[in-house]
């Protein structure tokens, strides 16, 4: 076996996972690079090979596979730089784009308006043509409307064209007749069709995620060409891989024709980390943070399943294709401090690399996270990144005493300590997000707090939410990049069939048709990425609703609950998930749940690194103390002098009490007054709070 890579692309920092042959772990992280973020993956790997001693051609040469997560498209809609494109759509709806759901999305605010579409109305272009919901054609296509908008796209400069007709889902003729048309005049245009994309009900979200598709696909293509270029000129003969949205990684062609599957690319690794770091502990339930330079990400596991929706948005874009349900939020290292109308508050802007906090000596003269870190003590001036980033603590205090002190009227660390808080809190509001709001108490959960930023927060977070036990990954500054090497292939399938549920009114065979038909598909693509029969495998779930409601359930059932009509056990279970959802179940006998879509996922077993457990060492924690210095004690609103540790050595077994700071190359962790810090079988920390644990008693 050759080497393996996970490689996560972010905004401010590019992390790598080195994977040698005899399964020791290499962790590097290099600044990103825009416009190209090809240069940053090339240069990191640069460095991992200069470390083994080797040329970069001999050593990529060695490589395996490598596995990569990009925000080339999350940024492209963000930043509103997105490719020129066209959409074909059924003549009556051309703005139905524009119209979205024909409300808006806070009720409450009647300022509140629609973001600009991602399709002017010029380009949006109306066809003669209707299938009706049942398949049949009620009015055939008009292929001179076609010929008509292909020349406008032509000479508007059109790279991406977009097709979505009405109830396309149940025929899809019109569509793939005007997909070909479109195919022989502009052959170098990106094509998006909903019926490949999204074979669902649902007119709206079918045409934006069908959109959002298309103004990413040249994008990507270009990024991933551009990436692949680099790595083949530079010797790669191994396997590349992209992270998709919904937890899953595939092959750079299937991605490349469904580049929107990448708009959450970045941070789906996190669940799939979280469950190899939970090992030590047995358990398969927990939430999982990640702070980084310029976002948080929050995640909920249970029972070892990633919450998963299909509801999901994009800069307020709706995108319907199934993508782990995080939570993010401008919470990062380089987020900025700023003040609204008296108010302190954190981001979402971020000083991202370049220039980046003020303690970095670039240029960076807005106050950020870091900035407040370091002025209370919680990052080390000389060791920050290993020491190969000298910070400066006069540029942060004079960065907040400038924006932030000054203005407030409050001494240096008095402001300092409230944009640390106010980072806390905002993130712990991001948590609940994904656990109280869906009905589940984080008390309940131990936090998996990952991050090069993190860890300076996890216990304080956990404090803010009750949570008793946080585990900081022995991986955690590149966490999604280890995640990544841990990931199977996955591809999701969805058909829509719309029927009351009950053995009456399902039609089994129908049933069993579309069942095969993704199953057939889905055979098909896994073939391709050379998945053997023996590694595949499907899981299975329904879009439920109670009759008359607006918003469907999706409730993961059995294979053999399809098969054989056990409908009523479907019933009992779409209950149970609404109840948990939403506090309520109609379980009497009259109420009526009606079936909306069919979904499969198909997963392609890969191999996987195996980390053997360390022994318990016998070596006291005492052993690694680096020294002390002046660290600012929430509890006590003063600074004391506080141990620290090398957390790169750490072993097996070690236990302090806090207060303490365990500084490694890639992290520095805060370990407050109340807390004990354990280290487990796999190099990770184990963080419990017994300030916590007493208050709960009393």
């Amino acid at each position: 076996m050759g080497y393996r890579i996970g490689i996560d692309v972010g905004g401010t920092f590019t992390d790598y996972l080195l994977l040698h042959p005899d399964g020791r772990t290499q962790v590097h992280k290099t600044l990103s690079s825009r416009p190209d973020p090809s240069e940053a993956v090339l240069r990191g790997l640069e460095h991992l090979a200069s470390s083994a001693g080797l040329s970069l051609s001999a050593f990529v040469s060695e490589v395996d596979i490598i596995v990569h997560g990009t925000t080339v498209t999350t940024n492209a809609v963000l930043t509103g730089q997105i490719s020129r494109t066209g959409l074909l759509t059924t003549k009556g709806f051309r703005d139905a784009l524009e119209m979205r759901r024909g409300v808006r999305e806070a009720f409450y605010d009647n300022k509140s308006a629609p973001p600009a579409t991602l399709v002017p109305r010029h380009l949006r272009l109306p066809v003669q043509g209707r299938i009706d919901y049942t398949g049949a054609e009620i009015e055939p296509l008009s292929t001179e409307d076609i010929e008509q908008a292909i020349q406008v796209f032509q000479e508007a400069g059109v790279e991406a064209v977009a097709v979505c007709f009405m109830h396309a889902y149940a025929n899809a003729a019109h569509e793939e007749a005007a997909a070909e048309l479109i195919a022989q005049r502009m052959p170098d245009a990106y094509l998006s069709v909903s019926n490949r994309v999204l074979p669902q009900v649902r007119y709206y979200e079918r045409t934006s995620t069908t959109v959002l598709n298309a103004v990413v696909g040249p994008i990507l293509k270009r990024y991933l060409s551009s990436l692949q270029r680099r790595l083949v000129d530079s010797g790669f003969t191994g396997v590349l891989r992209i992270m998709q949205s919904n937890g899953g990684v595939s092959s750079l062609d299937a991605v490349a024709a469904l580049a929107a599957s990448t708009l959450l690319s970045g941070p789906a690794a996190a669940p799939t980390a979280g469950i190899t770091a939970m090992q030590p502990y047995g358990e398969d339930s927990f939430i999982t943070v990640d702070m980084g330079g310029t976002s948080f990400d929050a995640a909920l596991v249970v029972g070892g399943q990633p919450s998963i929706t299909t509801t999901g948005t994009v800069n307020r874009f709706a995108l319907a294709l199934p993508s782990m349900e995080i939570t993010t939020i401008g919470a990062g290292g380089g987020s900025i401090a700023w003040i609204d109308d008296g108010l302190l508050r954190m981001g979402p802007q971020s000083a991202g690399a370049n220039p980046g906090p003020a303690c970095y000596g670039k240029g960076g003269e807005l106050p950020t996270c870091s900035d407040a870190n370091l002025v209370l003590g919680y990052l080390s001036p000389d060791f920050f990144a290993g020491g190969s980033i000298a910070l400066d603590v006069d540029a942060a205090s004079r960065a907040i005493s400038e924006h932030i002190s000054g203005p407030l009227n409050i001494d240096l660390v008095r402001a300092a300590y409230g944009m640390h808080h106010v980072m806390n809190v905002n993130m712990a509001s991001a948590i609940r997000e994904i656990s109280v709001q869906k009905g589940w108490d984080p008390r309940k959960f131990p936090l998996i707090c990952a991050g090069g930023a993190g860890a300076v927060h996890a216990a304080m977070i956990a404090r803010e939410l009750g949570i008793r036990r946080v585990i900081i990954p022995r991986e955690a500054a590149i966490f999604c990049a280890s995640g990544m090497l841990d990931t199977d292939l996955k591809h999701d399938f969805v058909r829509s069939y719309s029927a009351r549920l009950s053995e009456s009114n399902i039609d089994q065979q129908q049933v069993e048709h579309l069942l095969k038909s993704m199953r057939d598909e889905a055979d098909t693509v896994l073939s391709v990425e050379g998945i053997s029969p023996q590694d595949r495998h499907y899981l299975y779930a329904l879009d439920l609703r109670y009759l008359g409601q607006y918003q469907e359930v999706t409730v993961g059932v059995q294979l053999d609950d399809l098969l054989k009509a056990r409908w009523e056990d479907v019933r009992d279970a779409f209950h149970d998930k609404h109840d948990q959802l939403f506090g309520y179940a109609l379980r009497e006998s009259t109420a009526v749940v009606e079936l909306v879509s069919i979904r499969m996922s198909a997963l392609g077993d890969t191999e996987k690194p195996e980390f053997v457990p360390a022994l318990v060492s016998k070596v006291d924690a005492r052993a690694f103390l680096k020294g002390q210095r002046a660290v600012y004690q929430p509890d006590t609103g003063t600074f004391a002098d506080t141990p620290v540790y090398d957390g790169d050595r750490l072993e097996h077994g070690n236990s302090l009490s806090g207060p303490a700071i365990i500084e490694k190359v890639t992290t520095s962790i805060f370990v407050p007054n109340g807390f004990l810090l354990t280290v487990d079988a796999l190099g990770g920390y184990l963080l419990e709070d017994d300030a916590n644990a007493l208050r709960k008693a009393a």
